[in-house]
């Protein structure tokens, strides 16, 4: 037992010494508060993950609405939580300075809510076409399905480049499907609704028509900055948050040893798996949506 509560501390360390290594005055104040809220949650959950988890039976036909903001914000354990956290960290500092807090606070807002819309969408299809009524069943935690989001988004805002990929060099336009394809290969439990789920509201928002009616339904109140909402091109593999008049260009590498978000997260895939317990905990969900 005390083997097992050392492991599920060690992500928590993990994430809030990656937070004091960017810095919180690097962070911006909704992405702050993102983590804060997770973290807080994580500690001291509103409910158990089965009364927090989003499913077709639990949200749609039971009509326990809650569930749609409370699933993207409860985790399994401190290692989901880390991987999340620090996807969050890097896709937050690039949006939120490229989109502005009160535009990138009502994307987190709205993206939390329309993920589990979406998954809810894409499970009650699947049992419908397969016949298999497991799918209603499948209940699902975590703010990953909201990641893949805002990977669409970051990858539309700023084009070009690559990521590496379990050590294969794929290009930002494909990573996000990518990824999808090898979380779920390598884990087949974690929800592959739910990332996909993620993708196509990011889709919505960069190719559909969700950015328009998110504009109308703020009614002027609230608007994009930064660029004035105009996509902006960079051959540079490496940006460098050039181009914000109230944020001077910074070196992020010295807060993460040069690694990129991938980077860090396999390799904290590596260290976790070297612990038996953190294997188990890895295998049974780290990436649920």
């Amino acid at each position: 037992m005390q083997r097992r509560q050392k492991v599920l501390r060690t992500g928590l360390l993990l994430l809030l010494a990656q937070i004091y290594q960017v810095g919180l005055s690097n962070i911006p104040p909704v992405t702050l508060a993102t983590l804060a809220v997770n973290i807080v949650l994580f500690l001291q959950p509103l409910e158990r993950l089965d009364k927090t988890c989003i499913s077709v039976t639990e949200c749609l036909y039971r009509r326990d609405w809650h569930r749609l903001y409370l699933s993207a914000f409860h985790h399994v354990d401190d290692w989901h939580l880390y991987f999340n956290m620090v996807s969050l960290i890097w896709k937050g500092i690039k949006l939120e300075r490229r989109l502005g807090s009160v535009w990138f606070g009502y994307i987190i807002a709205l993206f939390s809510l329309l993920t589990g819309v979406v998954y809810m969408f894409l499970q009650l299809t699947l049992a419908e076409l397969l016949g298999n009524p497991s799918h209603k069943q499948s209940c699902a935690v975590g703010f990953s399905g909201v990641l893949f989001a805002l990977k669409v988004l970051n990858n539309y805002y700023h084009p070009g480049g690559s990521s590496n990929i379990m050590g294969i060099s794929v290009p930002n336009r494909y990573a996000c499907w990518v990824e999808l394809i090898v979380i779920h290969l390598l884990n087949p439990g974690t929800s592959f609704a739910g990332h996909l789920a993620g993708i196509l509201v990011g889709l919505m928002y960069t190719t559909g028509p969700l950015k328009k009616i998110m504009k109308a339904c703020a009614g002027g109140f609230i608007s994009v900055t930064g660029f004035s909402g105009q996509r902006n091109s960079y051959s540079s593999e490496n940006f460098r948050y050039s181009g914000y008049p109230s944020h001077p260009s910074r070196d992020y590498n010295v807060y993460t040893g040069g690694l990129n978000e991938e980077e860090q997260i396999e390799r904290a895939i590596r260290n976790s798996l070297n612990d038996r317990d953190s294997m188990e905990a890895f295998a049974h969900g780290i990436f649920l949506s």
